[in-house]
């Protein structure tokens, strides 16, 4: 198990690697030119990394500069440009101030200026400026609700770009006539411009009545300036905005399998665009991965099968969590007692939920190790402990905010057991 163990570590590192953004940036910009006046926004999760590689390619091209990301991600000055932390995934008061600098930045454009947006995941809670009527406490209180309920990444962004001054297209509106350079690392599966970041520079493909029907299929509780925003259309075209998707969960799947080959193991990609309740994915993988051991399976081992997307979380206890922690918790039961696989589940931005675990990782020795210190596996799923849970039998997954945001990889790893 201790070279199953070192692969593991050693392919969730190469992979995020892999997939940084900062070449994916100037591959975008190499044949871009700019032939007027200059300004960059940065906003997501990758802000500063997206924005560090643009200032090595452009330099003082660059008149002013914006870079909106989540506390902890920044990682130094970047000459020219203004680096603000805020709140995520749910909003805070830095996010609001933020984003009216953007805004004022924007408002100032005129025909002869061109603005750089690099745009990353976790753009939605970073980038905001409630419409009139509307809180900065109506936006948490909604995204909590989002959050908790079960809604995929679609649905919820659907409810908070109709919220927002800057999302759904409305933020290129107020760029212009500037035109605007989008630059996109996608966490949406499908690569849907309109939700990622809840796609403040794309044309919005959803539509006021799918909105409403969002909030009545899970029963939201909101106020009447929330509902008469719902209502209201939101912008189906802009004529300033060209934009390049420089990352995807395809690549970054497509990646784990060269990395994964190089080690030694026949990768299989069996989804990229898994999208469910984590605790049965996880219950699935472990089924899956149960098979590979049968002597007439298709996956002769070793074997790398890899999964890719983002599962949701219904929170119904008052644990501490993820979804790529529930996901591998999940799993540890129908892999219990297997001695030759592992599974894990990462996300490669290197926080997975409100800690500061990237994903969990789990074996067939898990479960024994948790029943050694008195806990119950089920009453950990229950109360959403899965951190405290992996915690319990080493099983999580730590690599800080690493620079990047696409999505979720899950694989199992399986050798050869040493008896047939």
């Amino acid at each position: 198990m201790e070279k199953l163990y070192h692969d593991a570590r050693t392919l969730i590192n190469r992979v995020i690697q892999a997939n940084m953004p900062g070449q994916a940036v100037r591959d975008a910009l190499k044949n871009k030119s700019f032939k007027s006046n200059l300004y960059l926004l940065a906003v997501g999760k990758a802000a500063w990394t997206m924005a560090h590689s643009a200032y090595e390619e452009l330099g003082e091209r660059i008149k002013k500069g914006i870079v909106i990301t989540k506390y902890g991600h920044s990682l130094g000055d970047i000459p020219g440009l203004e680096i603000i932390e805020a709140g995520h995934p749910l909003s805070d008061e830095n996010t609001i101030a933020g984003t009216r600098k953007a805004v004022e930045m924007a408002n100032g454009l005129g025909k002869d200026d061109e603005l750089l947006f690099l745009l990353s995941g976790g753009g939605s809670a970073l980038f905001e400026e409630p419409q009139p009527g509307i809180t900065l406490a109506d936006i948490v209180d909604i995204n909590s609700q989002l959050l908790t309920c079960g809604a995929d990444i679609i649905e919820i962004n659907m409810i908070r770009k109709r919220l927002s001054r800057v999302k759904a297209g409305r933020f290129a509106q107020i760029c212009a006539p500037a035109k605007v350079f989008t630059v996109v690392l996608s966490d949406v599966l499908g690569d849907r411009l309109d939700t990622i970041a809840s796609g403040p520079a794309a044309p919005d493909l959803s539509t006021a009545e799918e909105a409403i029907a969002v909030a009545e299929k899970y029963k939201l509780k909101i106020n009447d300036s929330i509902r008469e925003n719902l209502k209201k259309e939101t912008p189906k075209i802009l004529d300033n905005v060209e934009t390049v998707i420089t990352g995807s969960v395809r690549i970054l799947c497509g990646s784990a399998a060269e990395i994964a080959a190089s080690l030694g193991y026949t990768p299989h990609i069996l989804c990229t665009e898994m999208n469910c309740e984590a605790r049965e994915a996880g219950r699935l993988i472990s089924s899956i991965a149960k098979q590979i051991n049968c002597k007439d399976y298709m996956f002769k081992r070793p074997c790398a099968v890899i999964f890719g997307g983002e599962t949701v979380v219904t929170l119904k206890g008052k644990g501490k969590g993820g979804r790529n922690q529930e996901l591998a918790l999940s799993a540890a039961e129908g892999i219990a007692g297997i001695d030759n696989l592992l599974v894990f589940s990462v996300g490669s931005d290197g926080t997975d939920g409100p800690t500061d675990a990237a994903g969990g990782m789990v074996d067939g020795l898990t479960l024994q190790k948790l029943k050694k210190k008195g806990l119950k596996l089920q009453e950990i799923l229950d109360n959403n402990d899965a951190y405290n849970g992996l915690a319990a039998a080493d099983g999580l997954i730590i690599t800080g905010p690493t620079g990047t945001n696409v999505n979720d990889v899950c694989v199992i790893l399986c050798y050869n057991p040493s008896k047939e």
